[in-house]
């Protein structure tokens, strides 16, 4: 069997091989080993931008990747480039020796792994170790700047705050908190009242109310009711039934402003509509010490001939508008007078809507016709005189 050599060019030499130079090759192997040990060589990189290859001589002396220590020299003009060989397991103190402000990168042969570079100002020393991946050999820096390590900068000064935080207890949820001298470890109640959420006092006990509330359907309308024993949600004709708001509730308003209202019924939607399926009783203020300029209505009979009693039939649009005919409410063929007449001979009794519409309020007609029925009541005396 034929000798083998290390990545590093040493000679392992198989039984029987070498005979007679055997010391010989011994001396070599132990020479090289010295030599990658502790060897030292110069080695110039001059020139401009290119690479200067370091090579390995198996069994022998002359490899330049066969030193511990090496050092680049020589005047360069240009970025250089030094590689190692591949499979090259080992460390090695490189030193930066040449002139000229350009970069000096040390990176294997081939490959993508890691590589250290000089700067262009660079000229120093560097510990590099080579980790020998057969593809992509690394090249890694050691650092080799122990003078560097400065207390307070590269590495913590000591303090005592540091000190007393690295003695507390690591209990399992304890925190590190201040106390206005020293740190202290805290958990629970004293870390929460330190932190200011204090369960009762900064943030909210549990409460299983509040849960339950918290799991209710946000649905649009949905209001909170209580039921007894608990909080629920409610909406429409049930909400409105827990508010004393039924169909069948006796309700009494103060203040209140609504779109529409229906009494026995739904409202209309209509704004400003109020319907009821029965009897409305209300009392008008007509009390002589709340008026003033009172006078007669002039002239009733002439204002009455004036005014026409008519049958008629609203138009589809506005009885869309209320919602359709029910028979009840909203009826086609309707009694009324004209709204522009009653304006013309007394416009107390006639307003306009926001929407332009004129509307007669039917009960202030009742002092035209009393008034025109006392004139007509005068003229019947007075023919009677006539007549007897």
């Amino acid at each position: 069997m034929a000798s083998t050599f290390t990545d590093l060019g040493i000679e392992l030499m198989a039984t029987g091989e070498n005979a007679g130079t055997w010391g010989t090759k011994t001396n070599a192997n132990l020479n090289l080993i010295e030599q990658l040990t502790g060897g030292v060589l110069s080695l110039s990189i001059a020139g401009g931008a290119g690479t200067t290859a370091l090579d390995i001589d198996d069994g022998a002396l002359t490899g330049t990747a066969q030193q511990r220590v090496i050092e680049f020299t020589g005047s360069i003009t240009g970025n250089r480039i030094v590689t190692f060989p591949l499979l090259t397991e080992n460390f090695y103190i490189i030193k930066n020796g040449t002139s000229g402000a350009y970069t000096v990168q040390l990176k294997a042969a081939s490959g993508s792994g890691a590589t250290v570079t000089f700067s262009a100002t660079d000229k120093g020393i560097k510990i590099i170790y080579l980790d020998g991946v057969a593809t992509n050999t690394g090249l890694f820096q050691i650092n080799d700047n122990f003078s560097g390590l400065v207390v307070g900068t590269n590495v913590q000064a000591y303090d005592a705050d540091l000190t007393a935080i690295g003695g507390l207890a690591k209990t399992d949820s304890n925190i590190i908190v201040g106390n206005g001298s020293t740190w202290v470890a805290e958990s629970g109640a004293t870390a929460r009242t330190s932190l200011g959420v204090a369960i009762g006092s900064n943030v909210q006990a549990y409460d299983a109310d509040l849960t339950a509330i918290g799991g209710l359907a946000k649905t649009d309308s949905n209001i909170i009711v209580g039921n007894g024993s608990t909080w629920v949600a409610e909406s429409g004709a049930t909400a409105r039934t827990s508010l004393g708001l039924g169909t069948a509730s006796n309700v009494e308003f103060e203040d209140t402003r609504v779109d529409s209202f229906g009494v026995g019924t739904a409202a209309s939607g209509t704004t400003g509509e109020i319907r009821a399926t029965n009897d409305v009783t209300a009392f008008y203020s007509s009390d002589v010490a709340l008026k003033e300029n009172i006078v007669n209505i002039p002239n009733p009979l002439e204002s009455l001939k004036k005014l026409n009693g008519v049958l008629f039939d609203w138009k589809k649009s506005y009885i869309d508008q209320r919602g359709g005919e029910d028979g009840y409410f909203v009826r086609k063929r309707d009694v009324g007078v004209i709204a522009q007449e009653v304006e013309k001979v007394l416009p107390e009794a006639v307003g306009q809507r926001p929407d332009g519409i004129k509307a007669v309020k039917y009960d202030r007609l009742t002092c035209l016709l009393i008034e025109a029925v006392k004139q007509l009541q005068d003229k019947v005396e007075s023919l009677t005189k006539k007549v007897g």
